[in-house]
């Protein structure tokens, strides 16, 4: 009994393992069936197929490339919709933002600046000008250059005339330089007040009277640049004993930074005083100022110097490639004695003025936000609306004299590129911070202007060091860009004793007509940071600098002066014929 059921246990598993086998050998046959019949379907469909996938191929394409970050740009003049932005885990890395950010410090005001105030005085040892001045001595001034430039001039020629004992004839404007401006002193200048608010100081007369019933011919002689006292009294002087009248032609920087504090104060005492614009001109000037006020409760005045002339001038890239090299070097070979230009050299030095794109972006790391309102004083800028479109996405509250005045009430100006100067001076005069992208005149009168009204906040590049920065920013995070810029800009805010008294330009460091409050003990009132800041701002402020005598400006000014020849001094009248004008006088205004 048991043996047979043992057979038929064995039988049993003998036929289960059969119909599995047999099931196998159907189903590889079944899969064969299927992969033919699948290999079929793929051939008659292959062109579809193909297109298929290359659409996929193409897709993936096109992420990587919007999702990869593109390779590093070392231009540093980039339009803003080129910036770089890295990507780490889908974060952008450097993108500017819309907003300022949280700082630690007042935009709109300087720390410890209600502890100075202007004070140009003069002191008991100074002569008035009924006793200083000597009876037959008159010195005549031909001024030279753009407003900014000619205001230099009239400034320097009430002291010229104070050292040299002499009544003044009120200056000539220049009108025949690169700015032709047919305006005279009297249609700027309010020449009454200009007259009365000097009469202790010096005698000023309208015209040079006549001698003896005849025309008077004075003697026309040219000074070096930066004379000082000992320079007109042992050269102007023996000529104006003899003659009796002297004009000094091309008149602007002609007088030494370094004077006595009496003359430095009577410098003063006619820039920021006597010297004022024709109630014409301020009435046009105080309307634009309210006008940007009902605006915006504070706004920013940016003097943006960008254009074709005088940047073919500097010799610096501004990224244009070819076009702009050809372009600005076809102008650039009108000036015979510069040298070849060398733009990386010349943009290490700092002498490259910012172009509107990195303005906005210091401007922005320094903390001004988008909603921030900037009223922009310009003349043509090289490259149009494409080169200020970074400036404009960044700051699209951008405002113009053209822009909130009409045409019929900029007519009695508009010919005149003296008295559009003028209106755009008493709006930047009157904002509540001043930015310049260069160093020329007007920035450094209206610093030095705006620092003895209260050292209100004067932002001038540090050119040097943003220079690297520009050139780095597509490595950087935006906030490390951004503190990297503002540590940059530590002593070139316009701030109380931001530079020494002895370096730089007067007109734009009135050290000698700016007091401290007594009793006011500021540096006790100082924490560490602001100690550690005031002493980084001199340091950065002067750093690389033993110029003496020499101008601070971006242009080569004193490289110029020395390959210009002057004039023959000449007892004759001077010629019809077109003088070269100096080149200052077309960049530095």
């Amino acid at each position: 009994m048991m043996l047979t059921n043992l057979k038929q246990l064995l039988f049993s598993l003998k036929m289960k393992r059969k119909r599995r086998e047999r099931n196998n050998i159907l189903l590889l046959h079944g899969s064969n069936d299927f992969c033919i019949g699948l290999n079929q379907i793929l051939w008659r469909k292959r062109h579809r197929i193909f297109s298929f996938a290359s659409g996929c191929l193409l897709l993936l394409f096109f992420a990587v490339s919007v999702f990869s970050p593109p390779p590093t740009a070392n231009n540093p003049f980039l339009p803003l919709h080129s910036l770089v932005r890295k990507e780490s885990n889908f974060d952008t890395v450097f993108q500017v933002p819309a907003s300022g950010g949280i700082l630690d410090r007042d935009l709109w005001s300087l720390n410890r600046s209600k502890f100075y105030y202007g004070c140009s005085n003069a002191s008991n040892k100074f002569q008035t000008s009924d006793v200083n001045t000597h009876p037959n001595r008159y010195l005549l001034i031909s001024t030279s250059g753009g407003l900014n430039q000619q205001r230099t001039g009239i400034v320097d020629s009430v002291v010229a005339a104070y050292i040299l004992n002499a009544t003044l004839v009120i200056p000539k404007l220049d009108q025949r330089s690169y700015w032709k401006d047919t305006s005279g002193f009297a249609q700027i200048f309010s020449i009454d007040r200009f007259i009365s608010s000097l009469s202790r100081d010096v005698r000023i007369v309208k015209e040079l009277p006549p001698d003896g019933g005849k025309p008077w011919i004075p003697r026309r002689m040219s000074l070096p640049r930066k004379c000082n006292e000992k320079c007109y009294l042992s050269r102007v002087l023996p000529v104006l004993i003899k003659k009796k009248a002297v004009e000094i032609r091309k008149f602007d920087y002609r007088l030494s930074n370094r004077l006595e504090t009496d003359l430095q104060k009577l410098r003063c005492r006619v820039n920021y005083h006597a010297l004022t614009f024709t109630d014409h001109i301020l009435q046009m000037g105080r309307l634009l100022v309210e006008r940007m006020k009902m605006k915006t409760k504070h706004f920013i005045a940016l003097h943006l110097r960008f254009e074709p002339d005088m940047l073919a001038f500097t010799g610096c890239d501004y990224g244009g490639g070819e076009k702009e090299r050809k372009e600005l070097g076809a102008i650039r070979k009108r000036w015979k004695t510069l040298h070849s230009s060398n733009p990386a050299k010349m943009r290490r030095q700092g002498r490259c003025p910012l172009t509107p794109e990195e303005i906005g972006l210091m401007l922005r790391a320094l903390g001004f936000g988008r909603d921030v309102h900037i009223y922009v004083a310009s003349g043509e800028v090289y490259g149009g609306e494409e080169r200020l479109a970074p400036l404009k996405a960044l700051f699209p509250n951008y405002h113009s004299k053209e822009t909130i005045a009409t045409e019929e009430e900029l007519a009695p100006f508009s010919k005149f590129s003296g008295r559009m100067a003028a209106l755009d001076f008493i709006v930047c005069d009157e904002s509540d911070v001043f930015v310049s992208n260069n160093n020329g005149n007007m920035a450094r009168m209206l610093a030095g202007r705006r620092k003895y009204f209260g050292h209100k906040p004067t932002i001038r590049p540090n050119a040097k060091k943003l220079y690297k920065l520009f050139l780095a920013r597509n490595n950087l995070t935006w906030d490390e860009f951004a503190s990297q810029v503002r540590a940059s800009q530590i002593g070139f805010m316009g701030a109380p004793k931001e530079v020494k008294p002895s370096r730089g330009e007067f007109h734009e460091n009135p050290h000698s007509c700016i007091c401290e409050i007594e009793g006011t003990e500021t540096t006790k009132k100082q924490t560490p940071e602001d100690r550690h800041e005031s002493e980084s701002h001199i340091r950065d402020a002067t750093e690389g600098t033993d110029e003496q005598e020499d101008d601070p400006d971006w242009t080569e000014v004193e490289y110029l002066d020395n390959n210009t020849k002057e004039l023959p001094d000449t007892d004759n009248n001077v010629s019809n014929k077109q003088e070269q004008p100096e080149v200052e006088e077309l960049f530095s205004d």
